[in-house]
C-alpha cells in the first residue's frame, strides 16, 4: 500500500488574511513539500497541470525536478499531465530527464484534463477532446517502447524514424492513465494494461469499487496480468495533530475553491453540512487525526481495492506550516498504521476479488 501527496500547487486568495502570494513563493514551497514527504518516508508525490492565475504549476516536471536531487526514494509523478493539449514527445523527454535525475523515480499520469485554459493556449479545439487524447498517448506509449519511432497521426506531424532523447533510467517509463470515474478511460487503462488512478472527490468512494473491477476485467480480457496492476485513488485531505483541529483548519479554504470551482461548473452551494457529511468514514473527505485519516484509508483499500493512495494536500491556500505538518503526520503516523493493517489484512486473505 502506497501513501502519497498531491497538490495543485494552489496560489488562491488566501480566506483569512485576503492576501495573495506569488507564483514564486508558492513554487519553492511546494519543492519544501516534496524533501520533507521523502524524509518521513511517504511513497509517492504527484503535482498536477494548470494553466490559470490560481496555480502556480504549468509544468510539473519542472517542480519535480528542482526536488530530484534533493530527494532519495520519493517517486516523483505529474498529476495529471494533460497529454491532450500537450505535444507527446515534448513530455516523454521532460519526464526522462526527470527519470534521470532522480534516477528512475519519474512517472507519468496522463489525462484529459477537466480543466480547459490549456486547449486555446496551444491552438487545440475542445471538439476534439477525445481524439486528441487517444491520439496523444498512441504517441506516447510508442516513444517509450523504443529509441527511434515512426508514427502518424492527424493532429500532429508525423514522425519517421527519429530518435527520442533521453531515454530514460526505468524501462519502461511509467504511464498512468488519470480518471474522474469514465467508464470508457478506465476500459481503456485496462485494455493498454496501464495502472489506473482515480479521482474520489466527491460521494461515496466505494461507489468506485464496480469501476475497478470493470478496469481489471478489461485488462484480464486484453491478456494482461491482472497482479500486476495497480490502482490509486486522489481525493482531498488533511492531517492535523487532533481531529477538531484539522477539522477547522481545512475548511475555509476548501469551502472556498469548491464554491468557486462550482460557480464555473454548475455545482451547487459548498456547505458546512457537504463538508461534515464527506468526512464521514464512507465519505470522501479524508480529513482527522492520524487515526481518523488512517481508518479511512484502510476502508478504502479494504472496500474498492486501492493500492495507491493520494491526499490531496493543500486544497486552496493554506499556511505553508500547516501543509508540513499535515505531510508529517502523513509519513510518520497515518501510513504506518495503515500498511501494518493492510499487511495484516491481506497476510489473512482479504482481497476484493
Amino acid at each position: 500500500m502506497e501513501i502519497g501527496i498531491s497538490t495543485f500547487v494552489e496560489t488562491t486568495p488566501d480566506v483569512v488574511t485576503g492576501e495573495t502570494i506569488s507564483h514564486a513563493q508558492r513554487l519553492r514551497e511546494v519543492v519544501e513539500e516534496i524533501v520533507l514527504a521523502d524524509k518521513v518516508g511517504l511513497d509517492v508525490f504527484g503535482v498536477g497541470e494548470h494553466h490559470r492565475q490560481d496555480y502556480a504549476a504549468s509544468s510539473p516536471a519542472m517542480v519535480l525536478a528542482a526536488a530530484a536531487p534533493q530527494t532519495k526514494r520519493i517517486r516523483l509523478t505529474s498529476a495529471v499531465t494533460v497529454l491532450s493539449s500537450d505535444d507527446p514527445v515534448r513530455v516523454f523527454q521532460d519526464f526522462a530527464t526527470l527519470d534521470g535525475l532522480s534516477n528512475g523515480r519519474a512517472e507519468i499520469m496522463a489525462g484529459r484534463g477537466s480543466f480547459i485554459e490549456s486547449f486555446p493556449l496551444f491552438g487545440y479545439d475542445l471538439n476534439d477532446y477525445e481524439e486528441l487524447f487517444e491520439e496523444k498517448l498512441d504517441l506516447l506509449l510508442k516513444l517509450r517502447e523504443s529509441e527511434k519511432v515512426t508514427w502518424q497521426g492527424k493532429h500532429r506531424p508525423a514522425i519517421h524514424n527519429l530518435g527520442v532523447y533521453p531515454r530514460p533510467v526505468q524501462n519502461p517509463l511509467p504511464v498512468w492513465i488519470g480518471s474522474g470515474g469514465n467508464t470508457e478511460s478506465v476500459i481503456r487503462a485496462g485494455v493498454l494494461g496501464l495502472p489506473l488512478v482515480l479521482a474520489i472527490i466527491g460521494g461515496r468512494p466505494a461507489q468506485f469499487a464496480p469501476l475497478v473491477k470493470i478496469y481489471k476485467r478489461a485488462a484480464a480480457q486484453a491478456g494482461h496480468d491482472v497482479s500486476k496492476l495497480t490502482v490509486a485513488s486522489h481525493s482531498h485531505g488533511f492531517v492535523a495533530d487532533r481531529n477538531d483541529v484539522a477539522v477547522e483548519k481545512f475548511f475555509p479554504s476548501t469551502q472556498a475553491v469548491m464554491n468557486i470551482i462550482g460557480r464555473e461548473r454548475g455545482w451547487g452551494h459548498y456547505s458546512r453540512a457537504t463538508y461534515d457529511a464527506a468526512r464521514s468514514l464512507e465519505g470522501a473527505l479524508y480529513v482527522g487525526d492520524p487515526e481518523t485519516v488512517a481508518n479511512k484509508i484502510i476502508y478504502l483499500r479494504k472496500n474498492v481495492g486501492i493500492t495507491r493512495f493520494f491526499l490531496h494536500c493543500p486544497l486552496g491556500t493554506m499556511p505553508h506550516e500547516d501543509v508540513m505538518r499535515a505531510i508529517e503526520l502523513l509519513g510518520t503516523e497515518v501510513a504506518p498504521r495503515v500498511r501494518e493493517e493492510v499487511a495484516r489484512w491481506e497476510a489473512e486473505g482479504g482481497d476484493l476479488q
